[in-house]
């Protein structure tokens, strides 16, 4: 046989056996305790949740969808997702500001608009599941930290989701007094 011929052949039965050690070492050696067992996640796997291209738009969208669905859990892991991904960025867009951008510059504040929109979903999630306390956290949140925070409307506009969690606010405090 050439011997030129031979190397690609070596290199082609190297790669096709990596699945195969990847397999072997990726098993456990011993079988957890049972106190050792982690504790059941607050918000739905990654890995049941498809985050898309994992774009703040895209997982704002798709945590939309789940409230609109009544799929909380859901709700949760796509908002808690943007939070981890963009709220570093939405942070440093927020104290570039002075008042929130006007329309033709609210796109430019992108992951700003979305952090702050996935709190408001998140809020009206746990509104949802009768959860005033943590929907209240949120909205505080949304209100006190992303307060120049706008959302696209699919009417045309954008509106602020931190004026809508300051009248939410009122309304949740109040009951809580009943």
């Amino acid at each position: 046989m050439n011997p030129s011929k031979l190397v690609p052949l070596l290199a082609l039965t190297s790669l096709l056996s990596l699945p195969t050690f990847a397999e072997e070492t990726a098993k456990p050696t011993e079988t957890p305790k049972k106190e050792e067992a982690p504790k059941a996640p607050e918000t739905a796997p990654a890995a049941a949740l498809d985050f898309g291209d994992f774009g703040s738009a895209t997982l704002t969208t798709k945590a939309w969808e789940a409230l609109n669905a009544g799929k909380h859990d859901a709700v949760d892991g796509y908002t808690s997702k943007v939070v981890e991904l963009y709220a570093t960025k939405a942070d440093e867009m927020q104290a570039g500001l002075t008042e929130a951008a006007s329309a033709d510059k609210a796109h430019d504040y992108w992951a700003l608009n979305d952090v702050g929109t996935c709190y408001f979903i998140r809020a009206q999630s746990k509104e949802a599941r009768g959860d005033a306390k943590g929907a209240i956290a949120y909205y505080k949140t949304l209100s006190e930290k992303y307060s120049f925070a706008q959302c696209w409307d699919t009417k045309g506009w954008f509106w602020k989701p931190a004026d809508a969690a300051k009248s939410k606010l009122k309304s949740l405090e109040f009951d809580s007094l009943k």
